[in-house]
């Protein structure tokens, strides 16, 4: 992934999005099928944090001046100094792939309804999450999936973390897939009508089916088995480590806007976590000359013996 750390370097110009007018000029091309064509490698790195900071909480977006003087802060921040004492660390910033940019809107947060750009988080969830990350070295049902390299979850997989934040479309007669770098996770989504599984079937990514409405791909998820995380990077900030109840209803909205630009657009349903549904938004960023390399998990099989056996060592030490 090295290839891209040249990204790093260089502070890109905010560019503003189309207007309303402009977005419905655009005519997205077509598959043979005569669907919207939403194929190819897309990215959604950016350093718009997931909810809005405290100090920004009456401001939904930042001025082109104040988005320059925060890319540069961000991005002047990162160093390659070596790690704490104990801490393996990394090698330095060129394994990192965490954007250079704010989202193209310079919204503050990438999460948009409420409108506060703040996740309503039921203070028992909070409680769950506290007590998962402060028991992560006392079993393995404690650490998120992706540290258990099972999965990062719907729409989780979705959400930018540090690194590997691209996805290849691929369209085919009668379903979307789309592969996500991160995690190698493959999602196959039916187009054909079919209903969703029976309740008694449960995934941990849920059951998926989509449907076009107009230039957009609807995709709703529902029949998850409620032992996942809504997030699992340090990216999602306080959201990560929020559990993902059975009751969780996902729509997904993919909107091509122009030829370099995929919407995405998801709300989240979960009433046993949340006090009311709530949205997120992040452009989706064509790259022609992006390569996916293989995201080979077993370093975190590894992790997971390690950490518990450091645990253990700490208890003997107690």
């Amino acid at each position: 992934m090295n290839h891209r750390a040249l990204a790093a370097l260089v502070i890109v110009a905010v560019i503003p999005l189309r207007t309303a007018a402009q977005s419905e000029s655009w005519s997205p091309p077509r598959t043979a099928e005569g669907q919207p064509d939403l194929q190819g490698i897309w990215t959604n790195a950016t350093i718009t944090p997931f909810e809005r900071p405290a100090e920004l909480a009456d401001k939904p977006f930042l001025t082109e001046q104040e988005a320059a003087a925060y890319e540069a802060r961000i991005v002047g921040a990162r160093t390659d100094a070596a790690p704490r004492p104990g801490d393996v660390g990394n090698y330095n910033q060129v394994w990192f792939d965490q954007g250079t940019t704010v989202v193209k809107t310079r919204r503050t947060s990438l999460v948009v309804d409420p409108p506060d750009g703040r996740v309503p988080v039921r203070p028992e969830a909070e409680a769950r999450r506290d007590h998962d990350l402060q028991h992560v070295a006392d079993s393995y049902e404690h650490m998120s999936l992706w540290d258990r390299c099972i999965t990062r979850g719907v729409p989780a997989g979705m959400f930018p973390a540090g690194y590997n934040n691209a996805y290849q479309i691929v369209q085919i007669p009668g379903y979307v897939v789309i592969h996500y770098e991160m995690i190698h996770d493959t999602r196959i989504i039916p187009l054909d009508g079919r209903p969703h599984l029976p309740p008694s079937i449960r995934l941990w990514n849920g059951d998926s089916r989509g449907r076009f409405e107009g230039n957009t791909l609807v995709v709703d998820t529902t029949n998850f088995n409620g032992k996942s995380w809504i997030a699992t990077s340090a990216a999602g900030g306080r959201i990560k480590g929020i559990p993902q109840s059975d009751a969780a209803h996902i729509v997904e909205r993919f909107t091509r806007t122009d030829a370099d630009t995929i919407l995405y657009e998801v709300t989240i349903e979960d009433p046993e976590v949340y006090t009311a549904p709530w949205k997120v938004e992040i452009p989706l960023n064509r790259e022609t000359d992006y390569m996916i390399f293989e995201y080979a998990c077993h370093e975190g099989n590894r992790a997971v013996e390690n950490i518990l056996r450091g645990g253990r060592a700490q208890d003997a030490k107690n």
